[in-house]
């Protein structure tokens, strides 16, 4: 298994640790911010294992597939966690753009085909883990939350303008004689 590999499965083996310090009390005031520490390592990995996969050629199938899942469970469960200041419609609505890609990358798989991310959905994830983190800090201050709702809505837009752009250049795997 090589290096990429190894950073997508420790990337999916820290959420479950995230999700400990962001859902139970363990250490008290503390949780939160190795909840974050977990979350940005995590996000770090996201950004390495590509860059890596593609300097050195070391793009794999399962790279292929657990990367954008690892991202998934990553950036869904921290929305998850966050839906006492995010407001739920626009958890699921990210949740949903998520699945549908999903689906998209499925039929594309089945047909022979790779999609890989587009700039859109690159921007929109760094944009979720930037707000991700910030949420997590939930420093107290009135121009703070202000940033914290400028990042969700931005997070939302960039959602929806990704799935848009998505399904405009992928259009032709949803017809039906593509096998």
């Amino acid at each position: 298994m090589n290096l990429p590999n190894k950073l997508t499965i420790l990337r999916v083996c820290t959420i479950p640790f995230f999700l400990l310090f962001m859902e139970v009390e363990v250490f008290g005031t503390a949780d939160k911010y190795i909840a974050l520490a977990l979350f940005v390592v995590a996000s770090i990995t996201d950004a390495m294992d590509g860059h890596i996969a593609r300097k050195y050629n070391l793009v794999t199938n399962f790279g292929k597939f657990m990367d954008p899942l690892a991202d998934k469970l990553l950036v869904c469960s921290s929305l998850i966690c966050l839906t006492d200041v995010i407001p739920s419609w626009i958890v699921v609505v990210i949740i949903s753009r998520e699945l549908i890609i999903s689906g998209f990358r499925t039929i594309a798989a089945d047909n022979g085909i790779v999609i890989a991310a587009s700039y859109w959905g690159k921007v929109k994830t760094v944009f979720q883990m930037i707000m991700i983190i910030w949420l997590i800090l939930d420093i107290p201050f009135f121009v703070c939350r202000v940033i914290g709702q400028v990042l969700i809505y931005a997070s939302l837009v960039l959602t929806v303008i990704s799935l848009v752009d998505y399904m405009i250049k992928n259009k032709s795997v949803l017809k039906e004689n593509n096998k």
